[in-house]
């Protein structure tokens, strides 16, 4: 059984999981406008985490100037979750899962050849810093990155090549990505409405988050894994299917292999432009699950890219431990062909496992399923 152990999320809403959460649930949001930020002349709306406290906060812990900042956020998350969890990341039967988008690509405006801009070496920079001689892995498939990691951790560890995988999600902004979401005509200058009528675009924003599995013979945590996948519909580059296909397909996989009855929601993406609400809708129809109440929190962060799978999956666990799915912020009325149960305020559930659903570029799509408790 793959067992969640401990998990950490850094934000510009908190630096801990539980002070993410309690932000969350009490409605508050890390959106703001920017304007004339990196150089950018265009305003727009996000999520930024703040840099000088990341400085410090790197520095009270021991962690040179010598890391980037991406780095030093992926390594205080890291370190968060360890502590959570009490195991010794140095242990050679510990893997490191890095997943982001990005990594250092904002160091490529000062010096192009600096070498921590290829993820393999921030990767392995970060591993090292708590002693691991294991090579780490990079996965970086675009927003289902977050998704795909957590995957990838449960086949090295039901491989048997490790027994824990520690699964860190990072990604900072600058203006080589923001400028590039910019010239698709993508990003909102107000704070994003996922699935509303009035939806304007995206927004995008900072975060890092991990998220540590271990192989036991018994359910020693609360929550374990239960299902996943992975489809590729290769509709676009970077529009997503109209038929929602590969999002149905990676859901009606998960489907096949649980109790649909124990479902507390689908947590999906969201993203709040036109064609990805749209898509989901529908794939969420065609997979018979428009019944089951859906969440999304791109309203509260924005998209933080390769952290998004990690810290919206955390953040599902949090909710269902208390027993509620968070409201979808933004949301007011519907503006998709497809029924969704969605709801802009707290919703109660007893029920025990969810859906963590990602679609990206490509026409890539992910989604995994948790229990909380062992199988009845």
């Amino acid at each position: 059984m793959i067992n969640i152990i401990g998990h950490n999320i850094i934000s510009p809403l908190g630096l801990t999981s539980e002070e993410n959460y309690q932000s969350v649930i009490r409605g508050r949001s890390a959106l703001h406008l920017y304007d004339d930020k990196f150089g950018l002349h265009e305003a727009f709306c996000g999520s930024l985490i703040n840099r000088g406290f990341i400085y410090e906060k790197a520095s009270e812990s021991g962690i040179d100037d010598d890391y980037s900042l991406f780095e030093k956020l992926a390594i205080l998350s890291a370190s968060g979750a360890i502590k959570d969890s009490g195991i010794n990341p140095s242990d050679p039967n510990t893997i490191f899962i890095l997943s982001t988008t990005k990594g250092n690509v904002d160091l490529l405006e000062e010096n192009m050849h600096d070498e921590r801009c290829y993820l393999h070496t921030s990767a392995l920079r970060i591993a090292d810093y708590f002693g691991n001689k294991a090579n780490p892995i990079v996965v970086s498939n675009a927003c289902i990155s977050g998704v795909c990691a957590q995957i990838e951790g449960v086949r090295q560890l039901l491989s048997g090549l490790y027994s824990t995988a520690i699964i860190i999600g990072c990604d900072i902004l600058s203006k080589f990505i923001i400028s590039g979401f910019q010239s698709f005509k993508a990003l909102s200058t107000k704070p994003c409405k996922p699935y509303d009528k009035d939806r304007t675009g995206l927004n995008l924003g900072e975060a890092a988050g991990t998220i540590i599995l271990r192989k036991e013979n018994s359910p020693a945590s609360d929550w374990h894994y239960v299902a996943s996948s992975i489809h590729n519909d290769a509709n676009h580059i970077s529009g997503p299917s109209r038929t929602g296909e590969g999002a149905f397909r990676v859901l009606q996989d998960i489907v096949r292999q649980i109790d649909k009855s124990e479902l507390a929601f689908l947590n999906a993406h969201g993203t709040a432009t036109a064609y990805n609400d749209e898509m989901e809708s529908i794939a969420i129809g065609r997979a018979d699950l428009s019944d089951i109440p859906l969440s999304g929190l791109k309203g509260y962060y924005g998209h933080t890219l390769g952290a998004a799978g990690i810290i919206e999956t955390i953040l599902s666990i949090m909710a269902i431990d208390e027993g509620i799915i968070i409201a979808t912020r933004g949301y007011d009325k519907s503006g998709t062909s497809g029924k969704l149960y969605l709801s802009n305020q707290t919703r109660h559930t007893d029920k025990r496992s969810f859906i963590k659903i990602l679609s990206g570029f490509g026409g890539s799509n992910a989604g995994i399923c948790y229990e909380k408790g062992g199988r009845r």
